[in-house]
């Protein structure tokens, strides 16, 4: 996609190396948008702190090289660059065993952060980079300090057992903007008492109930709905054979903000961010890079 002015969109949270049993892979959910992001033509930027060490100085050169802004990555040296063991199953959906008290669990508000934000567009942050304190009140901070007029996405991200109710209530209310799974909405009706059961409802009152400008639920290969106050859009998914699931999600994501950023259509939207986050379940790893046919 092309723009007269790049619109700014912003990853806060985790920055971390996924390790699969054959490689190890560059990740975290919000450094994967922000990386999706810069290959669609956003000014993209990550907000999180890798350790002075070889897998953090590997992580900047990752951003480096995908184009993102890392100004306000911290590099700690008491604290080790994060890293998640993943296995994939058969088909290829992955399981997690992330390492605790790595360094974006410390994550500092710092006076670039806060130049950031004052003029970013669009910011995603989820449930993970949420477990420890420091970098839960960074991420608050950070995203209650954008402009009125910014999209704040909270891409839920549920992962083992980092997550609960007071985190998902509070991430609600900050954001105005939701993006999930339908194996985390389920968890998030729950944990949130709503009072519908069919999904579409749930979006609807999730939206309602939180003041949310629009609420994106991926169904893998059923594709997606999205839902604002007055519109309801309904999308398939491209077929692809699936390599890996991994960074689908936040491909979706970044699809979905640069799309909503430039004005195009619920519809055109939908279509897009499914098509991206297809290309990505059939490479391996998180963020492969994008045709130029898909951007």
């Amino acid at each position: 996609m092309q723009f007269d002015e790049k619109p700014v969109i912003v990853g806060i949270g985790e920055v971390l190396w996924d390790v699969f049993p054959d490689a190890d892979h560059f990740g975290g959910a919000p450094a994967n948008v922000a990386m999706h992001a810069a290959a669609l033509g956003a000014e993209a930027w990550m907000v999180s702190a890798v350790g002075r060490d070889a897998r953090g100085d590997a992580a900047l050169a990752q951003l480096d090289a995908a184009g993102v802004h890392h100004d306000t990555v911290a590099q700690l040296v008491q604290h080790r660059t994060g890293v998640v063991r993943v296995s994939v199953d058969a088909t290829g959906q992955p399981t997690f065993d992330i390492e605790p008290d790595v360094a974006w669990d410390y994550v500092p508000w710092t006076a670039n952060v806060a130049t950031l934000v004052e003029r970013t567009d669009a910011i995603c942050f989820g449930t993970l980079a949420q477990r420890a304190p420091v970098s839960r009140a960074t991420i608050a901070r950070a995203v209650g300090a954008t402009r009125r007029s910014a999209w704040r996405l909270f891409d839920v991200n549920l992962r083992q057992i980092y997550f609960d109710s007071a985190t998902i209530r509070a991430s609600l209310t900050l954001a105005n903007a939701v993006k999930l799974n339908d194996d985390e909405l389920p968890l998030v009706a729950q944990l949130c008492h709503l009072r519908t059961s069919a999904p579409l409802d749930q979006l609807h009152e999730l939206c309602e109930r939180f003041e949310l400008r629009l609420a994106a639920l991926t169904r893998g290969a059923s594709g997606a709905v999205l839902v604002t106050p007055h519109e309801t859009c309904e999308s398939a998914a491209p077929r692809t054979v699936v390599a890996d699931t991994v960074g689908a999600g936040d491909a979706f994501t970044a699809t979905l903000l640069v799309g909503l950023l430039t004005g195009h259509s619920l519809v055109e939207v939908s279509e897009r961010a499914n098509a991206v986050a297809a290309y990505v379940c059939s490479r391996p790893g998180a963020t492969p890079p994008i045709p130029e046919a898909l951007r």
